[in-house]
Order: structure tokens, then sequence, then C-alpha cells
């Protein structure tokens, strides 16, 4: 551990004792795949560290070579709940049903489809076929008492007609929501912090992560994972897209640091975002 992280970790100890309050609304998430070649050493370890970072909600969908149940044993040892499990959009295509059933093994209240598909440019065609595909499959998860929500990865942002392919997709979102992850809203040329006030009832869900400043923007939905940092220390307005999603709401806000970086971040981050929901 660097010395820089072992005072971080006293400064975040010394606040827990002294009563830090973490009871809000909004709850902090972690998307586990951004431990994700941590899990190829040790699957409980870092689930305890996820405990120790006191964070209880994850989203995932996997069980890492276990059975449901000795997974599910794990996630009760570690006080975790899974609030979202990804689903394939191909595979929820042909059937949302397998992932209603994991969902509810799950004890998950989310469905979260990360990708739509697509040969070269993302356009209004491929568009037009996730809204119906979202939406047949939405109204049979919301049937089950469960929510679906689309994550846009950036090349939804596209123009068309008088505003973008995102804008279209979201007016016709009849039976699902969004996840709205802030970097790559940002990275495809969208404004996260402006979505949220236009639509405050969409997005239950956010992926919250900074990036690095002087980052380039891209369209096409990718970009260099060592580009995210510490919530806070980017080009992102975190703070205020925490701010607003407390007034709307949001549910949970769920880290996700791709770097490899993540362990040593993401209680940087926890940290952060405690002192905007504290404000």
């Amino acid at each position: 551990m660097t010395q820089k992280l072992r005072t971080f970790t006293y400064v975040f100890t010394i606040y827990l004792l002294l009563g830090g309050s973490f009871t809000h609304a909004q709850e902090i998430g972690l998307q586990l795949y951004s431990l994700r070649n941590q899990m190829k050493t040790d699957v409980e370890r870092y689930h305890e560290i996820i405990d120790q970072w006191d964070i209880k909600y994850i989203e995932g969908g996997g069980t890492y070579g276990m059975s449901m149940d000795e997974y599910l044993e794990l996630l009760d040892k570690y006080g975790l709940q899974m609030v979202a499990i990804g689903a394939d959009y191909n595979e929820l295509k042909k059937d949302p049903a397998p992932f209603i059933e994991k969902a509810k093994a799950f004890g998950a209240s989310y469905i979260v489809t990360f990708w739509i598909p697509h040969d070269g440019d993302f356009n209004e065609s491929y568009a037009k076929e996730a809204v119906e595909v979202f939406n047949e499959a939405g109204k049979k998860i919301k049937d089950a008492g469960l929510t679906f929500c689309y994550h846009p990865h950036g090349y939804e942002f596209k123009p068309y007609q008088d505003g973008t392919l995102f804008d279209y997709m979201i007016a016709n979102a009849d039976h699902f929501d969004f996840e709205m992850d802030v970097f790559w809203v940002q990275m495809g040329g969208g404004d996260p912090l402006a979505l949220l006030k236009a639509h405050p009832d969409k997005f239950p869900l956010l992926h919250i992560k900074d990036r690095k400043k002087g980052t380039p923007g891209s369209d096409d939905g990718t970009g260099d994972v060592e580009t995210n940092v510490v919530l806070g220390t980017g080009d992102i307005d975190i703070a205020g897209i925490i701010r607003q999603a407390k007034a709307n709401g949001v549910e949970y806000l769920i880290i996700e640091d791709e770097s490899s970086r993540s362990v040593s971040q993401i209680p940087q981050s926890v940290y952060f975002i405690r002192q905007i929901l504290d404000e």
C-alpha cells in the first residue's frame, strides 16, 4: 500500500469513527467490472474489501465460477446486495425470461443492457430497432416487478432530426429507463448534467466516473480506460451531477472505475460522493 493510500485510508476511517452520515436516499454502489482483474486472483478477498469501503450495493450478474447458492452466501457474509445485473442485447432480444429469473435469484431490481451491437456507425436504424427491443423486453420485465434500463455508451449522441439519436431513444422509451454512464455521455458529446435536469424521472441508476482533464471525446463508444480518475479530479462536473441526482431521487450512484488504479481510487471516490451527499 502506498503512503498516499495509507493516509487516505486513515482519514476515511476517522470519518467513519466520527459518525460520518452514510444514510441517504441515494445509495452508493459498485460495478464489479471495476475489479475484473482482481477477482481473477481472490474473489472472496475483494468482496471483503468492497464491504470495507462501506459499499453495500453491487452491479454484476456473474458468480465467479460458484453456484448461485455459494455466491449468495458470499454476498450475505459481507453484507452485499446485488441491485442490478447485465443482459446481453441479442439474448435479451430472444427472450428476457432468463434475465428475469437471474435477477430475482439475486434479489436485484434492475436489468441493464450496456451495448447495442452495430457495424460501423450507430445510426437511426440501430436506434429504432433497439427501442423496439427494449420496449418489448421492458414490458415483460416490468410485468415481473423489475425495471429494465439501457446504458448509453456515447455513440448515441450523433445528430438526428432536431437533436440526437439519444433524444429519439429517450422520447420513445415507453417501458424502459436508463442507467446514465456520465463518462460515456461526456465522451460522446452529451451533457450528463443537462440530461439529468431535462429528464429527472428516466435515470434511476447512474454510473459515476470522472475523466482525466484533456481527454479527447469519442463518438464510437471507445476510449482509454486509464483516463478514469478519482471522482472530483477530472473534467466532468461530478459534484453537480451528484447534487442533481440527489434532487431527482436517483436510487443508486454506482461507481465504475475501469482503470488499473481502481483499488486505490475507489475508496477516494466513495469519500468524495459522501461529502457531496452530506452537504
